[in-house]
């Protein structure tokens, strides 16, 4: 899988189960350890790679340690220090991230939540970890621009020189980027005087303020929505593009192109979607049996049902268009696309697959049955 693919496993991984860690330890196994080995590619059980509770004494401190030190060419270059998931990070929360970093061969420090990574290098003083990270990567909204900087720091494409060339740009793109989506939210007094003066010819009073703020947030919010729907529409290749956002990870996709449809006007399912939705069944067949399991067609996706059920969606087909995505659900039904490039990779999924499925028997969720459409496509097996 490439590094796209895996950081939003991770993140669906994430989602569904953040509520019930409760513990330091818990966040360790749950999200960090995959973060090192699923994203990052290095063998958490070898400890030429990645050593747990780190030694390395400091001064008059001894026997601290450090939650783990991953090692490439037979150095240390990573340090991580873990804190409880739902826990706000703060430099606080570092001090053995700095004493750790001037006495170990790593540039790279990291402080994280499970879902939070705070990444640290030396860009203001030689061997001295910065007090603020050159990259933060969230796992609740996953910025795919960061992830070839992330990409270099994995065990298959390390290149720490690259990283630390470009933290200092990547350090205050990130520091502004955050600056903005706060003013978007909640924009500031400075920062509406400086847009209203613009536009407002009179006096900027305190009623004046009060008009605009709703105004700026609105108009930034719309202006976003433009600049990205233009953005979309150009690289897709032309004004009848769309953005199709669901509740997970937004994904920008063309229109889908005309469904073949027999005589009555009714949509016809794909051989592709036939063999997806039979990838799916064998899948979930360990859970539930394969007649409780149904395909249903509209006319811009191939959905697969539990008990021909819409409030118990396992998967949806996203297969007629020229960039194919796998949607899952997770326990609040809200659908994540993951890109798949052939129907065979739906096999990649199986696990998150069975676990909807299997919430599904455990929660009693559904009890409503909607009627399949009248004329249901004939699969034979």
């Amino acid at each position: 899988m490439e590094i796209a693919e895996r950081t939003q496993a991770l993140a669906l991984k994430i989602r569904k189960h953040k509520a019930g860690i409760e513990t330091e330890e818990a966040t360790k196994n749950a999200f960090v350890m995959p973060f090192i080995s699923t994203v990052l590619g290095y063998d958490v059980f070898n400890p030429a790679e990645v050593i747990p509770e780190f030694t390395a004494d400091v001064g008059t401190k001894k026997g601290e340690k450090i939650d783990y030190a991953v090692s490439h060419g037979g150095q240390i270059q990573l340090l991580i220090e873990v804190k409880k998931v739902n826990d706000p990070l703060r430099i606080e929360h570092a001090s053995q991230l700095f004493r750790y970093f001037a006495v170990t061969n790593a540039r790279i420090a990291i402080l994280t939540n499970g879902e939070v990574y705070q990444f640290y290098t030396d860009l203001d003083a030689p061997n001295r970890m910065d007090a603020k990270p050159f990259l933060v990567l969230d796992f609740a909204a996953l910025d795919e621009t960061l992830l070839p900087e992330l990409a270099k720091l994995t065990r298959e494409s390390f290149d720490l020189d690259s990283v630390i060339s470009a933290a200092g740009e990547l350090k205050y793109i990130g520091q502004l980027k955050r600056v903005l989506a706060a003013q978007f939210k909640q924009p500031e007094g400075d920062w509406v005087r400086f847009l209203t003066t613009r536009v407002y010819e009179g006096s900027f009073t305190q009623r004046v303020r009060e008009q605009f703020v709703p105004l700026v947030v609105k108009a930034a919010g719309q202006f976003l929505n433009e600049q990205v729907n233009d953005r979309l529409k150009n690289a897709l290749g032309g004004p009848d593009s769309y953005v199709s956002v669901s509740s997970g990870t937004p994904v920008a996709e063309p229109v889908p192109e005309e469904r073949p449809v027999d005589a009555n006007g009714d949509v016809v399912t794909t051989e592709e979607e036939i063999e997806g939705y039979r990838i799916v069944r064998a899948i979930v067949c360990s859970e539930v049996p394969v007649s409780r399991v149904v395909v249903r067609d509209t006319k811009t996706y191939c959905g697969v049902l539990l008990d021909d059920n819409n409030r118990k969606p396992i998967a949806r087909l996203w297969l007629n268009r020229s960039r194919k995505y796998l949607g899952v659900f997770d326990e609040t039904r809200s659908e994540t696309r993951l890109p798949i490039d052939d129907v065979q990779d739906i096999y990649r999924y199986a696990d998150l697959l069975r676990q909807t499925v299997h919430r599904y028997l455990t929660n009693g969720i559904g009890a409503e049955v909607v009627p399949a459409p009248a004329v249901e496509p004939v699969l034979a097996d």
